[in-house]
Order: C-alpha cells, then sequence, then structure tokens
C-alpha cells in the first residue's frame, strides 16, 4: 500500500456533514438521561436524526442517500458519541445496514429507502435459523438478537443459511451452504424485550422471531459485496464490514473524548477526603491524563489516516485488498480499546464521586465497557491479524 501523508483537511471529512452531527450535539446529550431510563431514542430526537439525515450517511445516492466517505462517517459518529453513546451506536449499526440496498435490485431498494426519508434497517445475529425455498420466496424460522436500534427500525433484517425445499442444504459451487438475510417489518415479528444491559442501554437491542414467515426472493440480499453488490462507488467496492468498524471505533473514541473532557473540568475543583489541594495539581494525575490523551490521539489517527490511504485506492477504482482490511481491523480495535483506556484513567482518578449515577463519568464507563464486549472490540481480532502477519492459516471471517 502506497504510503498518503493525510492533511488535517482528509481526517476531518466532509466538514459540512459533521457540521451537522456537532449541531446536534447538545440536543443528544440533553436526552440522554431519557434515552437511558426509557432504552429508546425518545421520538424527538429521533425527529432531529433523520431531519439531519444522518441515518442516510452509507446509503446510496441512487436510493436518496448520501453516500458519505468513511472518514466523515467516523466523524459524525464520534461527535454524537460525546452527547450520547447508544445514539451514536445506533447511527453507526443503521449506517452499516443502510448499505444493503446496494445488494436490492434498484426499484425494491427504492421503495424500501428511496420513498421512505425515515427508513432505518437493524438486524442481529441468530444461531438456530433457516430459510426454506418455496414458491417466489422462502419461508423463515428462527429467533434473532442484538439488533440495535430495532425499536426505531421501519425494517429488520434476519440472517439465515438457505434450505431446498426438501429440506436439505442450499450450497453453492464451492460446496458451502448459502446464506442470505431476509429483510421485513417489525410488525411481523415476535419481540421480547432482552435489554437490561450495563451500559448501550439506550439501542434497546432486542431479540425478535419468526416461524414460517414468507419472504419474497428479491427482498433478501448476500452480504458478500463482491458477489451481488449493483453499486460501483467506492464506498461499495470497500463492504459493510469495514464501514463498521470505522463507526463502532467512532463511538469509542468519542466516549473516550467526552470522558477526558469531563475528567478535565472536573479535576479542578476536586478535592479527596483529607487532601487540601484539587487533585489537577497531583503529579501522577496529571502524568496519567497526558499518556491517555496520547494514546486516544494516537489511536485515533491511525484508524484515520490507515482510511484515508485506502480511501484514496478505493477513489481510483480500486477494491479494499485483505491486507487493507486487515489494517483497519487492527487500527479499529485498537482505537476502542485505547478509548477504554483513556475511560479507566478518568473513572479511576476521579475517585468515588464517579461511582454515582450523577456523575458523567458513570455512564462513559459503563457505555465503553459494553463496548469492549461486543464483536468488534473482541481482543481476538489482534490474533487474527498477528496470524495473518506471520503467514499462518487464520480465519479472516471478521476482518
Amino acid at each position: 500500500m502506497d504510503t498518503v501523508i493525510p492533511t488535517p483537511g482528509t481526517l476531518a471529512g466532509d466538514t459540512s456533514i459533521v457540521a451537522r452531527a456537532e449541531a446536534l450535539r447538545p440536543a443528544v446529550e440533553a436526552a440522554s438521561n431519557e434515552i437511558e431510563d426509557k432504552r429508546r431514542l425518545p421520538p424527538a430526537l429521533l425527529d432531529k436524526l433523520h431531519e439531519a439525515r444522518l441515518f442516510r450517511l452509507l446509503l446510496p445516492r441512487s436510493s436518496n442517500g448520501i453516500e458519505t466517505d468513511p472518514i466523515t462517517f467516523f466523524n459524525v459518529i464520534e461527535t454524537i458519541a460525546r452527547g450520547d453513546a447508544s445514539t451514536a451506536w445506533c447511527l453507526s449499526q443503521a449506517g452499516g445496514c443502510s448499505m444493503s440496498a446496494a445488494y436490492l435490485d434498484l426499484p425494491v431498494a427504492n421503495s424500501i429507502f428511496g420513498s421512505d426519508p425515515r427508513a432505518v434497517l437493524a438486524w442481529g445475529p441468530g444461531p438456530r435459523v433457516k430459510a426454506v425455498e418455496c414458491e417466489g420466496g422462502y419461508k423463515v424460522t428462527g429467533v434473532w438478537a442484538f439488533a440495535s436500534g430495532c425499536r426505531h427500525a421501519t425494517l429488520l433484517g434476519a440472517h439465515c443459511p438457505l434450505y431446498n425445499a426438501d429440506g436439505s442444504p442450499k450450497h453453492d459451487a464451492d460446496g458451502r451452504q448459502i446464506e442470505r438475510t431476509f429483510l421485513v417489518r417489525p410488525s411481523d415479528v415476535e419481540w421480547t424485550d432482552i435489554w437490561n444491559t450495563v451500559g448501550l442501554r439506550g439501542t434497546a437491542s432486542d431479540q425478535f422471531a419468526l416461524n414460517d414467515f414468507f419472504v419474497r426472493a428479491d427482498h433478501s440480499i448476500t452480504r458478500d459485496f463482491e458477489k451481488e453488490c449493483r453499486e460501483t462507488g467506492p464506498l461499495y467496492r470497500m463492504g459493510a464490514g469495514t464501514c463498521y468498524q470505522m463507526g463502532f471505533a467512532g463511538v469509542a473514541c468519542g466516549i473516550a473524548r467526552g470522558a477526558l473532557d469531563d475528567f478535565t473540568t472536573f479535576a479542578r475543583s476536586k478535592v479527596v477526603r483529607g487532601g487540601k489541594h484539587p487533585i489537577a495539581d497531583n503529579a501522577v494525575v496529571q502524568s496519567g491524563l497526558a499518556q491517555a490523551e496520547v494514546n486516544l490521539r494516537s489511536a485515533r489517527a491511525f484508524v484515520l489516516q490507515s482510511m484515508a490511504a485506502i480511501w484514496k485506492d478505493l477513489q481510483d477504482g480500486k477494491t479494499i485488498t485483505v491486507e487493507q482490511r486487515i489494517t483497519i481491523r487492527m487500527a479499529a480495535t485498537n482505537a476502542i480499546h485505547k478509548g477504554r483506556e483513556a475511560v479507566d484513567f478518568a473513572y479511576n482518578a476521579a475517585g468515588a464521586s464517579a461511582i454515582f449515577e450523577s456523575h458523567p463519568l458513570e455512564r462513559r464507563f459503563r457505555d465503553i465497557h459494553t463496548v469492549t464486549q461486543q464483536l468488534q472490540g473482541r481482543l481476538s481480532h489482534f490474533e487474527t491479524v498477528g496470524a495473518w502477519m506471520l503467514g499462518v492459516d487464520t480465519d479472516l471471517t471478521f476482518v
């Protein structure tokens, strides 16, 4: 990969779009307590997010989307996460899901996304699921969970292995069982409220079920961008997986940025029991804050600089390579964990004050530790990266 020297401009993305997020951040922050209590994004905030078109950042222009670049996407998600992590997580998830429009026939994509300015797709994994072929489509059965943003979604994705009408597995030319994601309406499913969690409570990442439900064949997609993608723009030659990594790294960096900013303000007035001076005067605190700041900025820069180089190649007509996917996986996972380390520093240094719900670091601590427990934050990603670097066989499924 050729070395690209980024400029502040290339790492800032489309500043007009990021400005929309910055303008909304006070409203996001003001709604954060309601989001936490009700475990939902409130209707008034959803109205503002849709008005700013922040759910359409990665949606193709052919379906009335913005089709922005992944650097702009990162900056938007990071900005919103400073106000509320759950809102940012929902936007990130919905952004990646909206790239499904690039895999649908254009009339179907426009009927779902283009004609509805509030269209949002949500999905999650399901371990015991299936889709059985029938006339005109498939009968879909199973239970899916972790569908972030599903309670305000207009569409749900049910990912399934395919079976022939006789019940035998449906295989591709290489002998692997074929899998597809089937698009259904929220009114078609049976809901189960499962989302009582440590953090990211407002994502309402609940569970839904279908039982022998018919879905037309043209309302399904493969998530393999090299097989079915109709769009030819650089965003869709990269695939949704890399965009998810950028977005969720943005969530972590936004939480951490907010935590360090909160701590800097708090430390100037916090005096520990028995002490005489604020903790801002403490040399250990000063050193820890500086190191947390360095590590967060470095991790953020690694993500953005790596993507700037990859994006240039994509704009030149290339398709993302395995090496480039490995780089973003490594950078995004690192950013998530450096963000967690920064929040941990701030939380620990703040002492007992940070354990109360009224303190801003309490929620940021819970949210960042929920981020690291999700797929994108798995430490095993470093094993995958290291194995690839050493030329050892490894599973690249999540790269």
